[in-house]
């Protein structure tokens, strides 16, 4: 059996592409920074049926499972995979407090059986916490809930790697003699100095906070501390990969300003989208990009316009040069 030192000493860093046919992950948002819609459910199956025959690679929920008009992030996830045959599953991110890391694993587990190894692991140390303890779930401060995030980690790869039943006696988990299973990708959405430390430590990848890109300050602060915690880990930094929060209007014609006064991306048209992303990829490492429309486009024009204009031409871009 796997002991609590050897488990801690073994991050697995991330190995090949994303996903099997692209370096570059393309995706898109299903709902609200709070959740999908229960009211619109049909809408967010049509959605995500739609971007998996548009070739995107991936779709995003996110969990904030105190929310009673929202759909359950997993759940949905669940019936979308059923629904789709190549697009994968992350839910960005996933509301840790909520879900125990043991059941966590065997959710994730059992979702890549069954949709032949398509579901990503976002993971958060839980944000709102006046609303997770109505939940029945006590309290945790910030460092706390940022080494139970960290725990939790260590223990969904453990359970998630094949061989030898794990025995793990943390600080907040504890398993004894649990099989393991197969490992999906783990990515987090950190903010704070300590949650960032863990993700250069054991994670995958990180989706930058608030809508921040590569262009931002709040970007390169928050990726100095992720290499930072990495190299001290004695990993390469640039195994933790960027996927970005990355929403705009898509134009018809080119606008004189693709970035606002604060230097934010609020769009353009396709040839200005190729542009910013192909630069992105190639000048900045960046690693994938989920769209989000923020304006009142329909939601199935913005994502169509999204993966059958601008994605084709970037991947085409990055292949080219």
């Amino acid at each position: 059996m796997m002991s609590t030192e050897r488990l801690i000493a073994q991050p697995t860093a991330a190995e090949g592409l994303l996903v099997p046919d692209h370096d570059v992950l393309f995706g898109a948002s299903l709902g609200q920074w709070n959740g999908a819609d229960a009211a619109d459910a049909a809408g967010r199956v049509r959605l995500a049926t739609q971007a998996d025959r548009d070739g995107l690679d991936l779709f995003t929920v996110a969990d904030h499972p105190y929310f009673g008009d929202k759909l359950d992030a997993y759940a949905l996830t669940g019936f979308l995979l059923g629904q789709t045959e190549r697009i994968a599953g992350l839910v960005a991110v996933t509301n840790l407090p909520s879900r125990p890391a043991p059941m966590l694993a065997r959710t994730l587990s059992s979702l890549s059986v069954l949709s032949g190894g398509r579901i990503m692991l976002g993971i958060g140390a839980g944000a709102i916490w006046d609303m997770i303890v109505k939940l029945g779930i006590p309290r945790l401060d910030g460092g706390s809930a940022v080494r139970a995030m960290a725990e939790a980690m260590t223990l969904v790869r453990a359970l998630s790697g094949g061989g030898e039943p794990v025995t793990f006696d943390g600080e907040f988990y504890h398993v004894d003699g649990l099989d393991p299973a197969p490992a999906p990708r783990i990515f987090t959405g950190s903010v704070g100095p300590k949650s960032l430390a863990v993700t250069g430590r054991l994670a995958d990848g990180w989706i930058p906070p608030g809508g921040s890109d590569w262009l931002s300050q709040l970007y390169r602060e928050s990726r100095s501390r992720v290499d930072a915690a990495a190299a001290a880990a004695g990993r390469d930094p640039a195994e933790i990969v960027d996927v970005y929060n990355f929403g705009g209007r898509i134009t018809l014609e080119p606008l004189a300003a693709t970035r606002d006064d604060d230097g934010r991306w609020i769009g353009g048209s396709v040839a200005q989208w190729v542009d910013e992303l192909t630069s992105a990829v190639l000048e900045h490492r960046a690693a994938g990009f989920i769209y989000r429309s923020p304006d009142d486009t329909p939601a199935d024009a913005a994502l169509a316009r999204w993966a059958t204009e601008v994605v084709p031409a970037v991947r085409e871009a990055i292949t080219r040069r």
